[in-house]
């Protein structure tokens, strides 16, 4: 997955894969590989260079930590202190590490932070644009389904309200409202005009897909069945 055009990737890579979750389908390899391409393409807009762009993307996820766990907002700090070692033996130097270690740590939504510098930046839009759009959709699935058999008591949706029209959003109780709580508003943290653009545009799948999910289920409404008066 990485280039061959940066053989320090290759490195991390092969230290990166083996620790990789199987069991989690939102934050698999194929997520990493996104988040690497979209690093790499956004790199020459922001200033950065590819190399410290991908090895950023490469290590944002180095922890993993369940959704659902308490210490879910340490993930990014953590994965920016494990990433360290990981760095050092790919032959990055010092000030290198530097800037990818605060890229990573200031690369969560959880966190609520801002980057300090271009690097941060860049990682923050690849990583969040992965979050939205159709294959945001299927994370958002995923991820619950991984939460439910971890024995969280969780479903789709309300089934009184599945868009959140007439109460507050609940995403511990219902997957879907995780749109409300933290997907549709994606699109206005992106910082560079490529990754804008992108997100406007997968911001509108989203909203297509609520628009036809509460298409579908008026149409599956009334039940349960409500037997008839004698």
């Amino acid at each position: 997955m990485t280039s061959a055009a940066y053989p320090r990737h290759v490195a991390l890579w092969q230290e990166v894969e083996p620790r990789t979750p199987t069991t989690d389908l939102s934050h698999d390899r194929q997520h990493l590989e996104r988040v690497y391409a979209w690093a790499l393409r956004l790199a020459s807009e922001a200033g950065v260079d590819p190399d410290l762009a991908g090895a950023a993307a490469l290590l944002h996820d180095l922890v993993s930590v369940p959704k659902e766990d308490p210490g879910r907002q340490q993930a990014s700090e953590r994965s920016a202190e494990a990433a360290i070692e990981l760095l050092q033996r790919a032959g990055y130097a010092a000030p290198e590490i530097e800037q990818i270690v605060e890229a990573i740590r200031t690369a969560s939504w959880s966190r609520g932070l801002q980057p300090a510098a271009p690097l941060g930046a860049l990682l923050q839009d690849a990583d969040r644009l992965d979050a939205i759009g159709a294959i945001g959709i299927a994370r958002t699935v995923a991820c619950a389904q991984g939460m439910t058999a971890r024995g969280r008591a969780l479903r789709l949706y309300d089934p009184d309200d599945p868009l959140a029209r007439r109460r507050p959003p609940d995403e511990g109780r219902n997957a879907l409202d995780h749109f409300q709580t933290k997907l549709l508003r994606l699109a206005a943290t992106m910082h560079l005009p490529t990754a804008r653009e992108e997100a406007a545009r997968r911001q509108a799948t989203m909203l297509g897909f609520l628009e036809e999910l509460a298409r579908e289920l008026d149409q599956s409404s009334g039940f349960p069945p409500v037997a008839c008066s004698p």
